[in-house]
């Protein structure tokens, strides 16, 4: 009972703390999409950015299918031949490696 109940409050912890985390991450990409301004330009750019509707430069620019991410395709098929071959331990690690080097 008790693990039950310390798992629902961690749970709850990364649930609230998650919004505050991306709140902090779209004041960094404001902020560095206002440099240079200065005075009233800066403060209403940033309660522009700020707005839950405005989309930072930097992710539109962000690569949004995973085919961008050949590393990430890489290690899935990495691991799927891994797994049809049975590796396990120290045969797996050797093996992922290698393929990852590929």
């Amino acid at each position: 009972m008790k693990k039950i109940i310390a798992l629902a409050c961690l749970g709850f912890a990364f649930t609230v703390s998650a919004p505050a985390f991306a709140a902090g991450e779209k004041m960094k990409g404001c902020n560095k999409e206002a440099t240079g301004m200065k005075g009233d330009e800066r403060k209403a750019f940033m309660k522009k950015c700020l707005s839950k509707d405005y989309v930072l430069k930097s992710d539109a620019a962000a690569p949004a299918t995973p085919a961008a991410h050949p590393q990430h395709n890489k290690m899935k098929d990495c691991n799927a031949e891994a797994k049809t071959k049975a590796l396990k331990g120290d045969e797996r690690k050797a093996f992922m490696s290698s393929c990852l080097k590929k």
